[in-house]
Parts: C-alpha cells; structure tokens; sequence
C-alpha cells in the first residue's frame, strides 16, 4: 500500500480551493490520480462531505505549519474516530496483491478514509514537520515535505522561484 499517494490526495484536496465545490473539477482530480471508478459515482452529496473534510484537513496543515504537534494530533485522531479505516486486498493492472482502503461506500467516505489514514503514517513515520504550507506571499498551497533534509518550505518550483526573484530584488534595492 502506497499511502503518500493517499497523503498526496490529502494535499491535492486542501489545494483544490474552491474548485472543491464543482463536480467537474472534481472528477479531474478523481480522474488524474487513477480513481475513475469513484469519478463516475460522485454526488452533489459528496462535493457537500469533501467541502468539510477540505476544511478540516486545511487546518492540520496549518497546525503542522505554526508547528503544533499536539494539535495536528489531536485532529488527525478525531478524523480516524469519524473515517474508520477498512483496509482491502487488491488487485489490479497487472500489479501483484496490494492493499487499499476503502473501495466501497460513498466517494467523500473513500477519499477521506485515503486521505488521513495517508497523514496519519506520514506523521507517525516521518514526523509533524513533514507537512507544510508555502510560504511564498500570497501562496497558501499544502505539501508533503518529502526531501531528506527537510528543507521543503514552498508548493512548487514556480513558488520557489518567485520567492527567490522577490528577495532577490529586495536586497538590491536595500544596496
């Protein structure tokens, strides 16, 4: 079970912004992360269900980025109470065995379940500070901090190098 791809889902989700509420946008995301199965059985139920969860996984990366352990906790256990985890045996592509969580139920209940069981071992295995917001202005973006040293702090490289032009031309207007 490849579950940084489930904590990825997480960070795709609180990226989303407001696309969140559109199915189409959605169903892009289902279809890009190799979930066309629950592209196809998604409600306006569920977009009402990820709207919530978006906002709740929203704030353990802000827990995580003012760097409140106990709090990323604390929220990350009430999510597994509410999401129960049902692991799976499948297979599929050609792949040998291999588990998943929750195939079944609504689509909002098996992106939640993947999502904070996915946050859930990165922070136990890799530590709170794995998780993080950019810190590019005006950029609110979450990520995975997947470097070896821990250096991550932005979304993306185009994030990166904005903040980097930006201070860049602040120190020679300082000169």
């Amino acid at each position: 079970m490849d579950l940084e791809s489930y904590a990825e889902l997480a960070v795709s989700l609180v990226n989303m912004g407001e696309g969140v509420r559109s199915m189409a946008a959605l169903r892009e995301l289902l279809e890009e992360t190799g979930r066309t199965e629950a592209a196809t059985r998604l409600t306006r139920r569920d977009l009402d269900a990820l709207c919530e969860l978006q906002e709740e996984l929203t704030e353990v990366f802000d827990s995580a980025s003012d760097g409140d352990e106990t709090d990323v906790v604390e929220r990350l256990n009430g999510l597994l109470v509410r999401h129960p985890v049902y692991p799976q045996i499948s297979g599929h592509d050609g792949q040998p065995w291999h588990l998943h969580l929750t195939e079944g139920g609504r689509v909002a209940d098996t992106l939640a379940v993947g999502s904070v069981m996915g946050l859930a071992v990165i922070v136990t295995r890799l530590g709170v500070d794995r998780l993080g917001v950019c810190q590019a202005v005006p950029c609110r973006n979450a990520y995975l901090d997947t470097s070896t040293n821990r250096s991550r702090r932005y979304c993306s490289e185009r994030c990166a190098s904005r903040a980097n032009v930006a201070a860049y031309r602040a120190r020679r207007r300082g000169a």
